[in-house]
C-alpha cells in the first residue's frame, strides 16, 4: 500500500472514530523586548519559553504543541496595536498575551475585545486594564490590591508619620500606582509633606529631590519604573537624605540593584512573588530559568510562566474544532475556572469590579508579599 494510501486511509478512520489529530496551538506574545520597557519584556518572555517548553517536553497539552508567536511591541502604544493586529489576523494566534505596559494594554486590548480573542496580561496592574471588556484577563495583581498593605508594612515598619511622593505623570502604570499611594496614605491618616513629579524620559531629579528634603518627610513613596527609581534613589542619597522608599511592583526588577545597588537598601516593596518563597514549585521555576538562561528570574518572568500554566489548565477543558472563532471563545469560557498554585503561589481569577453598561474581565485574586531591600536583593519583610 503506497504511502498516500495509508496516510488516507488512517485519516478516514480517524474521521469515522471520533478522533483529531494533534494540532499545533499557535500562542501570541506581544512584550517589550526593546525600548526601555525591555528589562520587564526580555524576563516575560524567558518566562513563556520556560514553560512552553516544560509543557512541550511533557506532550504538550491534550497531545498538541504549543507554538510561541513572539513579537516585539517596543513598550509603545503604537507598535502594541501593530503587534495586536499581526498576532489575531495574520498569525491567527488562539489568544495573545501581553503587552508589557498598561500604557501600552489601554491602546491595545480593545482590539483583542473587539475580535473576541482573549487577551491575558502578565504585567498591567494598573486600574481599569480589566474593564476594557470581558475578554482581558490578567494574573498580574492590581496595584489597589498590593499597594496598601505596602503601606501599612512601612508604617509599621518605620513608625512613618508623614511621607512625599514622586511619581511618573504620564504613565499609567505610575498615575494610577500614586492614586492608590494617596487613598492608602489617608486611609491610614499619614500626612503627605509634598508631592513631585516627572516625565517619562527625565534623568534629573534633584529639582523634586531638592524639595521633598525641605519638608523633611519620614519616608519617600515612590510610584515609578525600576531606572527611573534606581536613579531617583541614587539622587536622593547623594544629598544626604536618608529615608526609606515604599514602593511598587514596578522595583521589582534586577535592574533597581544594577543601579542603585545598597543605595535602595530599606525600600519596600509590595508583589505576589518572592525569590525567598520556599514553595516547592517556585523553587523548581528558580532552579529551571537559572539553567536555560544563566540569570536569575525576577517577578515578571514568574508571572509569565505562571500564566503559560494557567491557559494550559483551561486548555484541558478545551476541545478544539479547527474553528478559530469558536475556539478562542472555549479559551475565555474555560479561563475564570482556572485555580493553580505556581511559582507566585495559590491562584485565582475573580471578576472585575461591574461597570455601568460594560462587560468586564478578570483580575488575579492573590496574596502581597511585602520585601524589604538589603545588601542588594529583596528578602521578605520578617
Amino acid at each position: 500500500m503506497s504511502y498516500k494510501i495509508k496516510f488516507l486511509a488512517a485519516s478516514i478512520f480517524l474521521a469515522w472514530s471520533g478522533a483529531t489529530l494533534a494540532a499545533d496551538i499557535k500562542v501570541g506574545v506581544a512584550e517589550a523586548l526593546s525600548g526601555p520597557a525591555a528589562k520587564y519584556g526580555v524576563a516575560i518572555k524567558n518566562g513563556f519559553i520556560l514553560a512552553v517548553d516544560d509543557l512541550n517536553a511533557k506532550g504538550g497539552i491534550n497531545g498538541n504543541k504549543i507554538v510561541l508567536v513572539v513579537e516585539d511591541e517596543q513598550g509603545k502604544k503604537e507598535e502594541a496595536i501593530n503587534v495586536f493586529k499581526k498576532l489575531i489576523f495574520q498569525d491567527k494566534v488562539l489568544i495573545v498575551f501581553g503587552p508589557t505596559l498598561s500604557n501600552s494594554a489601554f491602546a491595545a486590548d480593545p482590539i483583542a475585545n473587539a475580535t473576541k480573542t482573549v487577551v491575558f496580561g502578565t504585567s498591567n496592574t494598573a486600574d481599569g486594564i480589566t474593564n476594557m471588556g470581558p475578554f482581558t484577563f490578567r494574573n498580574s495583581v492590581m496595584e489597589a490590591d498590593v499597594l496598601p498593605v505596602t503601606t501599612r508594612a512601612a508604617i509599621k515598619q518605620f513608625a512613618i508619620k508623614k511621607v512625599a511622593i514622586l511619581y511618573g505623570n504620564d504613565d499609567a502604570f505610575t498615575k494610577s500606582g500614586y492614586d492608590v499611594f494617596k487613598s492608602a496614605l489617608a486611609a491610614e491618616k499619614i500626612a503627605v509633606t509634598d508631592t513631585e513629579t516627572y516625565a517619562k524620559g527625565d534623568v534629573d531629579f534633584k529639582a523634586q529631590l531638592t524639595k521633598i528634603k525641605a519638608a523633611n518627610p519620614d519616608a519617600i513613596v515612590c510610584s515609578c519604573l525600576a531606572e527611573e527609581a534606581a536613579n531617583i534613589i541614587l539622587q536622593t542619597r547623594s544629598l544626604g537624605m536618608k529615608q526609606p522608599f515604599i514602593g511598587g511592583n514596578g522595583f521589582n526588577s534586577p535592574k533597581l540593584f544594577e543601579i542603585a545597588k545598597d543605595a535602595a537598601d530599606n525600600t519596600l516593596m509590595g508583589s505576589p512573588w518572592s525569590a525567598e518563597n520556599p514553595a516547592a514549585a517556585n523553587k523548581k521555576f528558580i532552579a529551571d530559568y537559572k539553567t536555560k538562561f544563566s540569570a536569575d528570574p525576577d517577578q515578571f518572568a514568574a508571572q509569565a510562566y505562571d500564566a503559560m500554566y494557567i491557559f494550559a489548565e483551561a486548555m484541558k477543558k478545551v476541545s478544539l474544532s479547527g474553528n478559530l472563532e469558536k475556539d478562542r471563545l472555549a479559551v475565555r469560557d474555560a479561563l475564570p475556572a482556572v485555580k493553580f498554585e505556581g511559582a507566585t503561589g495559590k491562584f485565582s481569577f475573580r471578576r472585575a469590579a461591574a461597570q455601568p453598561g460594560k462587560e468586564v474581565g478578570y483580575d488575579a485574586q492573590q496574596d502581597a508579599i511585602v520585601n524589604i531591600a538589603k545588601g542588594g536583593k529583596f528578602i521578605l519583610l520578617k
